[in-house]
């Protein structure tokens, strides 16, 4: 899913040459070749990208990213990593923010960085929290984790990207959507604490019927399509927090969910209309990335299984 790249090397330049694909001023300052190694995953959606390597040699390593968000954690025993304003905490995962963010190790690390499009990241903090003031820089954004808690939920949220992302699979644009925006929305919360005042002040504390009509038309319209709530929320011309807010009022269900029918109603009928695709291919086809998932929900709304409506049951 997405355009995947792999890479095993010996070469020291390879390290160097791959991290600037994704991070232009990416740089080794200092390298021990006796014991080098380098391991590289990584996927690149519009956008995003995912990236996760190993390197096994002792490094000191330099980011300063133009451009780009980029949240990352080196994990390896003994790691430094220091910013001009001091040092960070190298168990946990940092920004790269206000000048070069450095980084040494001894012997090996695994390293794992979320790389976002700067404008379009801020683009969508701004419909997610319906500030159009708000920015991804200092002092909204740090470069270290709001808490402790939420630096472990980023890791999680990461294993669980790298597990859908850096795999070979079959695309789809509406999978790759929900995924960059779940791993921006997850950055968001852990490096920025502006960013959960703000989705809390602008929370819309009114019914919106207009705009909960609005939004119903055009999820019907698009479900077809690599559509998130964030979009949803802009052509009903609303904070994505407002929507959500709407309709729980509304209908007692949020956005997400009624997307998420939707998109259960088409699999649903082109199922029953006949097919020779698996389950599999439909649920992505229809942007759901685990079949079992997909097939729970579909149990949930229609009383049967996926296979059961495919044999005509």
């Amino acid at each position: 899913m997405g355009e995947l790249l792999t890479l095993a090397s010996r070469e020291v330049g390879d390290v160097e040459e791959t991290w600037r694909q994704f991070v232009p001023s990416a740089a080794l300052q200092r390298v021990d070749p006796r014991t080098f190694a380098f391991t590289w995953k990584s996927a690149a959606i519009p956008g995003f990208s995912i990236v996760s390597y190993g390197l096994s040699a002792s490094v000191q390593s330099a980011v300063e990213p133009e451009g780009q968000l980029m949240a990352c954690r080196v994990a390896s025993r003994g790691a430094w990593v220091g910013t001009p304003r001091g040092d960070l905490n190298a168990g946990m995962p940092w920004v790269a923010l206000d000048g070069p963010t450095k980084a040494r190790w001894q012997r090996h690390a695994d390293v794992r960085a979320l790389i976002f499009d700067r404008v379009l990241a801020e683009e969508d903090a701004r419909r997610l929290t319906g500030d159009d003031r708000f920015v991804l820089r200092s002092p909204a954004l740090s470069s270290s984790p709001v808490h402790r808690d939420l630096a472990a939920h980023w890791e999680r949220v990461f294993q669980h990207l790298a597990a859908s992302l850096l795999v070979p699979g079959p695309e789809s644009a509406m999978i790759e959507a929900e995924l960059r925006r779940h791993a921006l929305h997850t950055t968001l919360a852990t490096f920025s604490p502006a960013f959960g005042d703000a989705l809390e002040r602008t929370a819309q504390r009114r019914a919106a019927p207009r705009s909960v009509r609005r939004a119903i038309a055009y999820i019907e319209a698009h479900a077809h399509e690599p559509i998130t709530v964030d979009d949803v929320a802009e052509a009903a011309d609303i904070s994505t927090r407002g929507l959500q807010y709407a309709f729980r009022r509304a209908l007692d269900q949020t956005p997400t969910e009624y997307l998420r029918r939707q998109r259960l109603a088409g699999a649903h009928a082109e199922m029953e209309q006949g097919t020779r695709s698996g389950v599999a291919d439909i649920a992505h086809r229809w942007g759901f990335s685990s079949a079992s998932r997909f097939a729970r929900h579909y149990r949930e709304a229609y009383g049967r299984t996926p296979r059961q409506t495919l044999r005509g049951g």
